[in-house]
């Protein structure tokens, strides 16, 4: 049977889809906590009014308040800074190689923690997910690809390292809000103090002049309208998305169905670059698309 919070685990999917492509050029030109801290920012002035006109703060309790400022900045501030850190050095699509992972984060510390179980069906229907969307991207793109969006820059070590970091830190975040959100905290609310606590951490780091916390690069108009707009879409809808399902699904089943944005951008690149993805692209969209399926009508 199909329940109504897969649907809201794949809108969040879809709208980190649209954002790793937004995001890739903003967080190359700023460096990633730059990046982080104006995406953060910028995030927490929008939603903030729609909080307190709409009354989601009267959800939160102090003790809510506390669990959500350390889920995000597990899952935010350590987890996205990461991301970006690796995308600026692997480029998006290898970076989602990397990113599905927490798939498998989410499912093993669900079990380990919670106690999640899953059926046969929806075990099967995982490993199809988690390996389709690796080799979808890991074979997304064709030899001698030069385009910015995909050169490797820097220590690649690194880059896989980070995205395996981040990966682990998107996982550990939904673990920890998992039972605040199935308290019934408002979802906008709780992406709000997520956000907030990431601007704080990110704040102290700028005013304790840690060098990597600079801004790389001049912030124009035309960067700041698309870091807003990739904000928006991935932190204001993406990541209420994904809190508002946890308040209903699991830990294992959410991080599962929400894995498959790198998937979804492989037609997003083939429409910026103008080139179809690699034969072995459609073998792993297809097993994704076999495996969201089957854990779709477990």
């Amino acid at each position: 049977m199909t329940l109504s919070y897969d649907w809201l685990a794949l809108g969040a999917a879809a709208c980190w889809a649209v954002t790793g492509l937004l995001s890739a050029p903003q967080a190359r030109h700023l460096g990633a906590f730059a990046f982080t801290r104006w995406r953060m920012g910028l995030v927490f002035l929008m939603l903030l009014p729609v909080v307190v006109f709409s009354g989601g703060w009267h959800t939160l309790s102090w003790a809510s308040f506390g669990v959500l400022a350390f889920s995000g900045l597990i899952g935010i501030f350590v987890g996205d800074t990461a991301l970006f850190a690796s995308m600026n050095r692997l480029g998006p699509r290898r970076t989602g190689v990397l990113f599905a992972t927490h798939a498998c984060f989410s499912a093993l510390l669900g079990f380990g923690v919670l106690g999640e179980r899953m059926g046969a069906q929806a075990l099967l229907g995982g490993a199809l997910v988690v390996g389709g969307v690796m080799m979808a991207v890991a074979l997304g793109a064709h030899k001698n690809e030069s385009h910015a969006l995909e050169v490797t820059r820097g220590h690649w070590p690194l880059g896989v390292a980070l995205g395996l970091l981040a990966a682990l830190c998107q996982a550990m975040g939904s673990l920890i809000a998992k039972p605040i959100m199935a308290a019934g905290v408002d979802p906008v609310a709780a992406t709000v103090v997520r956000v907030g606590a990431t601007c704080v951490a990110h704040l102290v780091l700028l005013w304790a002049g840690v060098g990597v916390a600079r801004t790389q690069n001049a912030l124009s108009a035309r960067v700041l309208a698309w870091v807003s707009l990739s904000g928006m879409i991935g932190m204001g809808l993406g990541m209420s998305l994904i809190l508002l399902a946890l308040r209903y699904g699991d830990v294992g089943m959410v991080g599962i169905l929400s894995s498959v944005s790198p998937v979804l951008v492989l037609p997003l690149l083939w429409w910026h670059l103008g080139r179809a993805p690699a034969r072995g692209a459609w073998w792993g969209a297809a097993c994704t698309v076999l495996g969201t399926a089957l854990v779709l009508v477990r």
